[in-house]
């Protein structure tokens, strides 16, 4: 019996043993071929791989002028695992800290929430975005501190004070924007917003490492190999916009003051010349150890500085609008150049339906009614054509009418390559028949035929309007960066998009546009233009469009007329009519950009209007 229980014990013991040996293989195996940790852990006694950051690709603008650059700057690392002994209190007065900040760093360091990939064995970040002064400091006493490294960045740079919305700006990257890309590790800086965001890949460039020798007690001896395992980084590349800092920098001051936005077109290559928000803000208050007081402070202002509104803005275009809508009853003969004139009594005027205009000749063929910006000319263009029996009903009319206008840039984002671009909104059917439960027709929805009601466009889809009216008939997508250095642009900067609209229909509205600018009728809407711009054919269109309040003054034009280089939108939040604000805004940029500079007269001007304020902390005056 005993030697029966004695055999029993015996298996149990052996068995107890076999799975202890299995364990033990099987996490041997997990640890040194299955995952990277020990072999990370191993290596990092022997090895100190240095990552080299390269330096971020500088932006010019079209003329060549450096834009954004690069400047030293340096973070302070640690291994935790060589840090044995630290003078606290000398390394705290030598870095500029206290104590209290000290602890709370090396806390946030372990924390493996807020910082998931702590290795005691593995480089962290202590401090980060130190000047060469306070590098310097610590670089002298950097033998006091052993275990603590000094990593190389750079840090943006910015010439002038402009076009912070387009150029954008760079921070750490979230976790988020980590699990995207494993090119980057936690502590990495990214584009975060305009070109900076848009062309992170290129700007980056690729990383270099070092890979460092250590001794038995954690010295460095060299590189591992006498270099030949390490790799150099390679620059990021540099980008060319088509943005003209000094038309920037001028779009800028005239809109001191104001809530709006300014997009000027080359309407032969489709490149931005520029691209003002107002409110605007200072791009350097986004970089250093600053950004993110800096940040916050700009997120709080009600003025919404961040907000770009040349592509986020979505706004009823008003008159503007009008010139799609004469291609669009052109193209579908509703309406031809001459015939018919429709009324104008003070309006348009149909059962009980009034839509107000301005006082000029009546009844007013198409070159005119553009010129003089006639209501009642396209509220009768769309409801002849919304209630034509070519389409068999109104549902089958707007669809056809929503198709022209997406075809000219409306509806949809047109793809410019920054990030956050809006598409505005084109209501088609089914908007209707859900709001009015299918029992619509023209005169319902008139106030769309001038760009108010549901309309809404961005100032960039204005500009593109223009610009495709200067092209006749073609626009390319509008983009910012010109040139990339040894890339080319995606395809879609390169090649234009057609209209739904024939060409010849183009020169009619072009010569409305011109029109509004030399008509002899005092309705003419931009005859300003004639005067701020004297031996220039240049065509233009208002809008007033209405708003909850002061209404929004738009301007919309291109020259010259029949070799445009420029075209333009001006919008103004509250600044009442088109040629309030829009026109001479607008002709002052037109000036500069085909002249390099301003008249003395357009100085004076520009000066009067930089000085003009519509919006003053909260009272819209």
């Amino acid at each position: 019996m005993e030697q029966s229980e004695f055999g029993k014990r015996k298996y149990v013991i052996g068995f107890a043993a076999f799975a202890v040996v299995v364990i033990y293989v099987v996490r041997l195996f997990f640890l040194q071929i299955m995952t990277e940790d020990y072999k990370r852990n191993a290596d990092s006694n022997a090895f100190l791989n240095k990552i080299q950051y390269p330096s971020r690709g500088a932006i010019y603008d079209r003329q060549g002028k450096l834009l954004v650059y690069n400047q030293p700057s340096y973070d302070i690392t640690f291994i935790p695992k060589e840090v044995t002994q630290l003078d606290t209190l000398d390394f705290c007065r030598t870095l500029g800290i206290d104590r209290e900040q000290f602890d709370k760093r090396m806390a946030d360091v372990k924390n493996r929430r807020l910082n998931p990939g702590y290795s005691v064995y593995t480089n962290q970040t202590f401090m980060k975005q130190l000047s060469a002064e306070e590098c310097g400091v610590f670089q002298e006493k950097l033998f006091k501190f052993p275990g603590f490294y000094i990593q190389r960045r750079t840090e943006r740079q910015y010439t002038y004070n402009a076009a912070g919305h387009a150029l954008g700006d760079i921070g750490e990257i979230s976790a988020r924007e980590l699990e995207q890309d494993d090119y980057y590790i936690r502590g990495d800086f990214v584009g975060k917003q305009g070109i900076e965001r848009s062309y992170e890949k290129y700007l980056r460039g690729e990383k270099g490492v070092e890979v460092l020798l250590r001794d038995a007690h954690g010295r460095i001896q060299g590189h591992y190999l006498d270099g030949k395992m390490d790799r150099p980084a390679i620059p990021g590349k540099n980008l060319k916009l088509g943005l003209d800092i000094d038309l920037q920098m001028l779009g800028e001051r005239l809109m001191q003051g104001k809530i709006g936005a300014i997009v000027a077109i080359e309407p032969a290559t489709g490149e931005i010349l520029c691209m003002v928000s107002s409110p605007t803000f200072d791009p350097s208050l986004l970089i250093g150890r600053k950004r993110s007081g800096n940040h916050t402070l700009l997120m709080k202002d009600n003025r919404k500085p961040l907000f770009n509104r040349a592509i986020q803005g979505t706004y009823p275009p008003g008159s503007t609008f009008k010139t799609a809508q004469a291609l669009t009853f052109l193209q579908e003969n509703i309406i031809q150049e001459d015939s018919p004139a429709f009324p104008c009594g003070h309006g348009f005027n149909f059962r009980n339906l009034h839509v107000g205009c301005h006082g000029h000749a009546s009844p007013i063929p198409l070159i005119p009614a553009i010129a003089t910006s006639c209501n009642s000319y396209f509220c009768w263009g769309l409801f002849r054509m919304f209630g034509s029996e070519k389409y068999g009903s109104s549902q089958n009319a707007i669809t056809v009418w929503k198709d022209h206008m997406v075809s000219q840039g409306f509806g949809y984002r047109l793809g410019i390559d920054l990030p956050g671009e809006q598409r505005g909104l084109i209501p088609n059917a089914q908007f209707y028949d859900k709001a009015y439960k299918g029992s619509w027709n023209g005169l319902t929805v008139i106030s769309i035929a001038i760009g108010q009601g549901e309309i809404l466009a961005t100032p960039l889809q204005i500009a593109n309007l223009g610009a495709t009216i200067a092209n006749r008939g073609h626009f390319i997508t509008p983009h910012i960066v010109k040139e990339i250095e040894d890339n080319q642009l995606d395809s879609i900067y390169r090649y234009p998009r057609k209209t739904s609209i024939e060409r010849e229909y183009y020169e009619e509205v072009v010569d409305g546009m011109r029109h509004a600018v030399i008509g002899s009728s005092a309705g003419a809407t931009c005859r300003a233009l004639a005067s701020l711009l004297p031996g220039v054919e240049v065509c233009g269109k208002t809008g007033t469009a209405q708003n909850k309040g002061k209404d929004h003054s738009v301007f919309m034009g291109f020259a010259p007329m029949n070799d445009p280089k420029i075209a333009i939108a001006v919008y103004v939040e509250n600044g009442g009519f088109g040629a309030t604000y829009g026109v001479p805004i607008g002709g002052i940029m037109m000036d500069q950009y085909l002249h390099g500079q301003l008249s003395p007269a357009n100085e004076l001007l520009a000066e009067e209007f930089a000085n003009k304020v519509i919006y003053y902390g909260d009272e819209v005056r």
